[in-house]
C-alpha cells in the first residue's frame, strides 16, 4: 500500500488536502489547543485509508506522466482544499445555531456580559452560548456523528465532489450555503424560544406589579427571579432540546449527501 502511495504521490495528496482542510475548519479540530502536527498526522491517516477506495481517473489528465506538479493540478489542489473548508463550515454553522440559542438566553437572562473566550467557538460567548455549544459536542460525540462524518460523508464526497464540480456547480453550492446560514438562526430561535417566551412574560408581569405596587420594588428582584426560572426551564427541556441536536446533525448531514447527490447526478 505504502508504495502504492508513493507511485501515486499526486493523488494522494489531493486525499490530504481535503482531509487537512476538513480538520482546520471542523469544531473541535480547529481548536489553537489543537496542535496541528496532531491535524497533519491524522489527516495523513485518513487520507491513507481512504486512498483506496478514490477514483481519481477524472484528474488524470491534470497530473503529468512524471509525477511532476503543474499549474492545473496546483488549481486542483485549491479546489480540493475549498471541498473541505466548504463541509467543516457547514458542521460548523449547525454548531453555531446552538451557541446563537446560548446567546438569546444569556441576553434575556441578564447574562450577556458574563463573557469570556470560548475555545470551541473560537470567539467570546456568553457562559450560556458555551453550555450549549459544550452539549452539542457531547451529543456530536455520543451519536457517533464524528465517525459517520469521516467515514460516510468524507468518502462519498470523494465520489460525488471534486475541483471541476465546484466550477460547475458554484451557484447551487452558494445557495446551499446561504440555506444554511438562515436555518442557523431558525434553529437558534426554537431552541431558546420556551425560556425566552417565559422570561418574556415575567417581565411584564414584573412591570404590571410595579406599576401597580411601586413600593414593593420587585426591579431589583427581578434578575434573581428570571435567572433561577431560566436555569429551572433549560433542566426540564434538556431532553427535549438535546432530540432538536440530534434532529438537527441529522438534517444537516442529510442537506450535505442531498448536495453531493444534486452535484453527481448533474454531471460532473
Amino acid at each position: 500500500m505504502l508504495d502504492n502511495i508513493l507511485l501515486q504521490a499526486p493523488a494522494y495528496l489531493l486525499i490530504f488536502v481535503r482531509c487537512f482542510a476538513l480538520l482546520m475548519v471542523l469544531p473541535m479540530f480547529s481548536m489553537r489547543a489543537t496542535p496541528r502536527v496532531a491535524k497533519i498526522a491524522l489527516a495523513g491517516y485518513m487520507a491513507f485509508f481512504i486512498f483506496g477506495t478514490v477514483d481519481f481517473s477524472i484528474y488524470a489528465p491534470y497530473i503529468t506522466e512524471d509525477g511532476t506538479f503543474s499549474l492545473l493540478y496546483i488549481l486542483i489542489l485549491i479546489g480540493e482544499a475549498l471541498i473541505g473548508i466548504i463541509i467543516g463550515f457547514y458542521i460548523t454553522i449547525i454548531f453555531a445555531a446552538f451557541s446563537a440559542a446560548g446567546q438569546f438566553l444569556a441576553f434575556q437572562m441578564g447574562l450577556s456580559a458574563a463573557s469570556s473566550y470560548d475555545s470551541l467557538s473560537q470567539v467570546e460567548n456568553p457562559l450560556m452560548g458555551q453550555f450549549f455549544n459544550l452539549v452539542a459536542m457531547l451529543v456530536f460525540m455520543q451519536t457517533q456523528w464524528f465517525q459517520r462524518l469521516f467515514f460516510k460523508g468524507l468518502v462519498t464526497s470523494f465520489s460525488s465532489l471534486n475541483a471541476i464540480s465546484i466550477v460547475n456547480n458554484g451557484n447551487q453550492i452558494v445557495t446551499f450555503m446561504i440555506k444554511g446560514l438562515s436555518s442557523l438562526f431558525a434553529d437558534a430561535l426554537v431552541i431558546a424560544l420556551p425560556v425566552m417566551g417565559t422570561l418574556c412574560l415575567i417581565t411584564v408581569c414584573t412591570g404590571l406589579l410595579t406599576k401597580a405596587a411601586p413600593q414593593m420594588n420587585l426591579l431589583s428582584e427581578g434578575f434573581p427571579i428570571m435567572i433561577l426560572v431560566a436555569f429551572t426551564i433549560v433542566a426540564f427541556v434538556m431532553p427535549n432540546i438535546i432530540d432538536f441536536f440530534v434532529r438537527s446533525f441529522n438534517k444537516g448531514f442529510a442537506d450535505i449527501e442531498q448536495l453531493f447527490t444534486d452535484i453527481s447526478g448533474g454531471g460532473i
